[in-house]
């Protein structure tokens, strides 16, 4: 009996197991039971639902407002629910990796840990990158350089002209870091603004300056002319300069603290409090979320007690320059010298971001501040938020000079070297216009000022704002000129215009030039007025005057940065050629700097290291 007890036990227990897996046993399964689906049809169903119901989930998820990621083939997502797990294709980059996500998470979400099932390439990633990276958002104006103009067409060019030398120290930093400057941040006038040439000085004070001109062939074009017109202002001593109201408005907000920001302005500063005297006087404004005042005016020889203000100065918080502008005139004004220097000397990387902010709306707060006799100097420093744009711009609506303060040495060329010229202004308002003759003159381009370009009928408009010369300043301005018959034209003459006739009453004028400008202390514009003679011209460049030469060099570089849309094959070793040649004094060695510039320029460019150019040197 238990024996048979013993043999029969097995047999049971199999029996009701099968029992219980019949009645437990789902519809669907039972249905791919019925159907002897074998294991590759369970998967593909398996697969089918989960996407099925990764897909409702999705649909019911309020998405993001971010950007979606990019749509991606079938072939490119992987299962999620069923073991194994994915494995990176074959065909992938060694630069794509594979980020999983449950099936949970709704699509286009990010800084979860949960996997994804859509692969980050290098771009992706690169979007991706931490908010605390530095960005480079410095600001520069566009300007398109001034196009060629047919003298019978358009036979006047009017502009107000330029002192800034801020553009050349912005080149000169861009090279030194190891990159060509962008094309916008080049003005080309600025570049040749930077050198002082020889020209001859007034032999007075009234006129306040003496205007030069010299003609000779251009040396990238040997079809056409070059037309150089120099203005050198009275020099003055420091000793002899008026006593000085200076107002030292600084930006002491969070994106200043940068050693080459507030480290590097203090340092500047000091060079200029150094200068002064007992009977000038210095206050200090600064501006970040709010302004303040931090030095009330103090005489000029206590150069401790504001060398110790400004030491005192820390970066930290939002700016708000509108407000620091408008406490920085209201010192000016209460401590206003008649007949004095009456300055305020902005110092910033013109990162406005709180306040006035609007770029007019600024122009027009120092525009209508200057109607008090306080002119404007700005003075930038840094890099990565620098907005050249609205230093060059508060400076000439403030009546003033802008430098790019890149190194200690270039604030002791504009603050030290150059103190009365930065200081002490001699004639205000000056604007130029050149009438070509066009039965001599087929064409020409004003080479730099584009944004100092005025309509004809500004130049008789005392109304109008232009440019201010300082004590000892030198100011150039260069023409290209195609004379008749020279081929060296690159426009086509209309077929309806009116032709200019051979023979003129002015016999051999090419164009005659007209000057206006104002002294410091009035409204009214006076004129000065010369002809400009062919015989002017010699035939050979390498006679034209070394400051001639160098001149043209460095306007053949700041062309080349800008593209040499206008220059043909004129390359580095030309600007070299030309500028080692013409050289001349140089007590200070920026125009040896300039060669070492133009020689790192050569080695950044991408393109050819040197096209073969046909320059005359």
């Amino acid at each position: 009996m238990n024996r048979i007890l013993l043999i029969s036990f097995p047999v049971i227990v199999a029996l009701l197991a099968a029992g219980c897996s019949s009645n437990t046993e789902s519809p669907t399964r039972q249905a791919i039971a019925g159907s002897k689906a074998d294991s590759k049809e369970v998967a593909q169903f398996a697969n089918q639902e989960a996407q099925r119901q990764s897909e409702e989930r999705d649909a019911a998820t309020p998405r993001p407002t971010i950007e979606p990621a990019p749509s991606l083939t079938q072939a490119e997502l992987q299962p999620v629910s069923l073991p194994p797990a994915p494995k990176t294709p074959a065909s992938l980059s060694e630069s794509q990796t594979v980020v999983a996500a449950a099936p949970t998470k709704a699509a286009g979400e990010v800084g979860r840990t949960a996997p994804s099932n859509r692969f980050i390439g290098q771009e992706q990633r690169d979007a991706l990158r931490a908010p605390s990276e530095p960005t480079d958002r410095e600001q520069y104006a566009h300007q398109e350089e001034n196009p060629v103009k047919r003298a019978a067409e358009q036979p006047v060019s009017t502009f107000s002209i330029d002192v800034d030398t801020a553009a050349y120290a912005n080149v000169r930093r861009f090279l030194n870091e190891g990159r060509l400057p962008p094309q916008d941040a080049v003005r080309v006038e600025e570049l040749i603004n930077y050198f002082d040439y020889d020209y001859p000085l007034p032999e007075g004070r009234q006129p306040p300056f003496q205007v030069s001109t010299e003609l000779a062939p251009t040396p990238w074009n040997a079809k056409t002319l070059l037309l150089a017109i120099g203005i050198k202002g009275y020099d003055l001593p420091k000793t002899q300069l008026p006593p000085a109201n200076l107002v030292f408005l600084i930006d002491v907000s969070g994106s200043m603290n940068a050693p080459d920001k507030i480290g590097l302005l203090k340092s500047a500063l000091k060079l200029l409090v150094r200068q002064l005297g007992a009977r000038d006087k210095v206050a200090i404004a600064v501006y970040a979320g709010a302004a303040g005042q931090v030095l009330e005016p103090t005489p000029g020889n206590q150069k401790a007690k504001i060398e110790a203000a400004l030491e005192q100065l820390r970066a930290g918080g939002a700016t708000n320059g509108g407000a620091g502008i408008q406490l920085a005139y209201h010192l000016a004004r209460e401590g206003f010298i008649e007949g004095g220097i009456n300055r305020v000397i902005l110092a910033t990387d013109g990162d406005f971001n709180v306040g006035t902010v609007n770029f007019e709306a600024l122009k027009d707060l120092v525009e209508t501040q200057r109607k008090s006799g306080v002119a404007l100097t700005t003075l930038g420093f840094g890099t990565g938020n620098y907005n050249d744009q609205l230093m060059e711009q508060l400076a000439d609506a403030g009546n003033g000079n802008y430098a790019y303060i890149d190194t200690l040495q270039e604030a002791n060329k504009a603050l030290v070297e150059q103190m009365s010229a930065t200081l002490l202004t001699i004639a205000k308002d000056v604007k130029i216009q050149i009438e070509f003759n066009p039965a001599r003159v087929e064409e020409y381009r004003l080479i730099g000022y584009e944004n100092r370009v005025l309509r004809r009928e500004d130049f008789s408009n005392d109304a109008v704002d232009a440019g201010d010369i300082g004590a000892g300043h030198t100011v150039t301005a260069l023409y290209e000129i195609a004379l008749k018959g020279s081929g060296g034209a690159l426009t086509e003459p209309l077929r309806y215009g009116q032709t200019a006739p051979a023979a003129t009453p002015h016999g051999d004028e090419i164009a005659f030039l007209r000057l206006r400008y104002k002294q410091p202390d009035s409204a009214v514009s006076q004129l000065l007025e010369w002809p400009i003679q062919r015989e002017q011209a010699i035939s050979r460049w390498q006679a034209a005057s070394d400051r001639f030469r160098f001149a043209a060099a460095v306007a053949g570089f700041g062309q080349k940065l800008r593209g040499g849309r206008y220059t043909g094959n004129f390359g580095y070793d030309d600007v070299l050629a030309l500028a080692r040649h013409a050289r001349g004094a140089d007590p200070f060695g920026y125009r040896g700097e300039f060669l070492t510039l133009v020689g790192l320029a050569k080695s950044l460019d991408p393109g050819k290291h040197e096209e073969q150019g046909q320059a005359i040197r």
